[in-house]
Formats: structure tokens, sequence, C-alpha cells
């Protein structure tokens, strides 16, 4: 029969000491996981994909910023002002512009990046302007109100914020005569086969 002293045994057969584990930061908590718009027949599903991230640029950078895979409006200004670059990994601190997160469209999985704004569609005949008052107790103010179909506009979350813009869409809903609302996903353009 052998003994081994306590201390041995301990040393031993202790479990070893487990480095600390640090767990990634979730950069865009504040935005859903997953967005879904239209109607039943029509819906269009969002989901957000972690391990990229768009950088909002208010000016047009003239080349695709060094390691961007994706860059979308370049060569005409969007309706937001921004030219937007998305980018694998996680952001860091340094990053200069406006981050947002990446979501990719269901079922194809195409890359797509909020940018803030809202469309509104009334029904028929219910113009945006009659309805600024609910607009704005929903959160939100008109951008631009579209001159062949005043029934409908672009709107965005009063505190400028783009996650607010897209979590407080079931606001927007619940105003009367709303027959639709799509926040503004840019993607990236494709090309038709067989033209």
């Amino acid at each position: 029969m052998f003994y081994f002293p306590a201390e041995y045994f301990l040393q031993v057969y202790s479990l070893p000491l487990i480095p600390e584990v640090k767990f990634q930061t979730d950069y865009f908590s504040e935005y859903p996981e997953q967005i879904r718009v239209g109607s039943d027949r029509t819906a269009i599903s969002y989901t957000r994909k972690s391990g990229y991230y768009a950088i909002h640029y208010n000016n047009q950078p003239k080349t695709v910023a060094p390691g961007a895979i994706l860059q979308l409006n370049d060569g005409a200004m969007s309706t937001t002002g921004y030219a937007y670059a998305v980018f694998p990994g996680e952001p860091n601190q340094s990053e200069q512009g406006k981050l947002s997160p990446v979501y990719t469209i269901e079922p194809n999985g195409s890359l797509a990046v909020p940018t803030g704004l809202v469309f509104i569609r009334f029904a028929e005949g219910v113009d945006v302007k009659s309805q600024h008052e609910a607009i704005n107790r929903a959160g939100y103010e008109v951008v631009q109100i579209l001159d062949y179909a005043p029934h409908t506009a672009w709107l965005r979350a009063q505190s400028g914020n783009i996650a607010d813009a897209i979590a407080k869409i079931p606001q927007l809903e619940a105003i009367p005569k709303v027959e639709n609302i799509e926040p503004q996903m840019l993607m990236e353009r494709g090309l038709r086969q067989g033209r």
C-alpha cells in the first residue's frame, strides 16, 4: 500500500487553473437580431450577421476603404448623404464614422446595411402631411414626402439613431391607415441573368 501526503494528492488531482475567459462584446446589442417587414404574403426577413460591421462615411471615400469586403453607393451620393463600407470582424474604437451592424436578407443571404431611413406608405388618399402628429408621437420625423405619391414618405428617428429607427417600427405600424413600412437596407446590386 502506498501513502501519499495530502499536499501531493491535491496538487496531482486538482483541476488546472482556467484562464480568464473574455466574451466578445456585442457592439450592436441595441439592434434587433431579426427584422421582419411586409405582410404575410410578401414578408422579408433580415437577420443580424455577427462577425461583420458597416461604417457609414459622411463623405464619399475616393477608393474602397482598406479591408472592406463591400462598398455601397460608390460614385453616387445616397439619400442619407453617406457612403457605406462593410468589414469582416469586430469594430474598434478608433473607427471614423457611424457604425452599424450588417444584416442578411433571407433566404439568399445577401448582405444588407441599415441606413436609418424608414419608408412609410399610407392608404391611397391619406396624405403624409395629415399624419405628421402621429408620426412624431411614434418617435420619427419626416425627411422627404414623395411628390408623385403624397401618401408616402421617408422618415428617420427623431434621435437620429439608426437603432431607434429600426426598433420603433411597431409604433409606426400602429398608426391607423398605414399600409406598409420598411427600413431602407442597402445591398449590393445584383446583375440579372439572361439579359
